[in-house]
């Protein structure tokens, strides 16, 4: 099977996370951790995934700083993954992807899990880009510039 392709060293923001959550997998891992699921098991039972693939997708995420292996909390052999800071800055990531997949992958009252604020138990807002003075951004407001 050919090596997959690293973006490394683009100058592209968005391709050089991509080697890390580009894959399904991945983003699912850390949708579970942002759920409360610590442990291999629990992320092997709720995903369904082969444990050879979730042990390597485990790994990357450990070895690009994503998560931190740290002993289990409840003092068995066992180590659990802990979202590092630099992990749970992929919230707004994983919050955008929801909103857009509720947005345009159900239908009208198609039954489908719901992101709510904890405290008050109301939907979490939409996410928008707004400009540094707070106009709200459309794709054509914005221009990348290069190097």
């Amino acid at each position: 099977m050919p090596k997959r392709t690293t973006h490394e060293d683009s100058v592209c923001p968005l391709a050089r996370p991509l080697d890390v959550v580009g894959d399904g997998w991945t983003l699912l891992i850390v949708r579970d951790a942002f759920d409360g699921l610590r442990r291999f098991g629990q992320f092997q039972r709720n995903l369904g995934l082969a444990k050879n693939i979730l042990s390597a997708r485990l790994a990357n995420l450990v070895a690009t700083g994503v998560f931190e292996p740290v002993p289990a909390a409840d003092g068995s052999p066992y180590q659990e993954y802990v979202l590092t800071e630099k992990g749970r800055a992929l919230f707004p990531v994983v919050t955008a992807l929801r909103q857009w997949g509720d947005a345009w992958f159900f239908e009208d009252g198609e039954p489908r899990a719901r992101l709510v604020d904890r405290s008050a138990g109301e939907p979490v807002a939409a996410l928008e880009v707004r400009s540094s003075d707070g106009r709200v951004l459309a794709p054509e407001d914005a221009e990348v510039l290069l190097p």
